[in-house]
């Protein structure tokens, strides 16, 4: 046996790290466990057709008052217009099945609403 360990075996060092490296394995499974568990409650409330309807409504909300706004100040409709064709595909996306299908149109349709605000934004200032 080499003298490190045997160092290592007499001052209690090799049983601390054994014991860290216990607590740590508690502790992953356990939080392992309700991180999943957490995250298996909330998949069903994020899943659900009541929230991406109200998701869809507060989008639509935001983006009238938003891009509407810049519209009349700014006198350029282009934000607006964009903003409204990624609202539109957001609301297509809701008539479809869900599946990577109604995901990929949600993000591409919440991806050009965010291009119409950055473009409302940049016309502002």
């Amino acid at each position: 046996m080499s003298s490190s360990l045997r160092h290592a075996l007499e001052s209690g060092r090799l049983d601390r790290l054994a014991m860290a490296l216990s607590g740590l394995c508690v502790a992953h499974c356990f939080l392992t466990a309700v991180v999943l568990g957490l995250l298996a409650s909330a998949g069903g409330i994020f899943g659900s057709p009541i929230f991406h309807e109200a998701g869809l409504a507060l989008a639509i909300l935001m983006g009238a008052i938003a891009l509407g706004h810049g519209a009349l100040v700014h006198r350029f409709m282009m934000p607006a217009a964009i903003g409204s064709l990624g609202l539109g595909i957001m609301a297509g996306a809701l008539t479809m099945d869900h599946g990577w299908q109604e995901s990929a149109y949600t993000l591409l349709g919440v991806a050009i609403l965010a291009l119409g605000h950055d473009l409302n934004h940049r016309a502002s200032h």
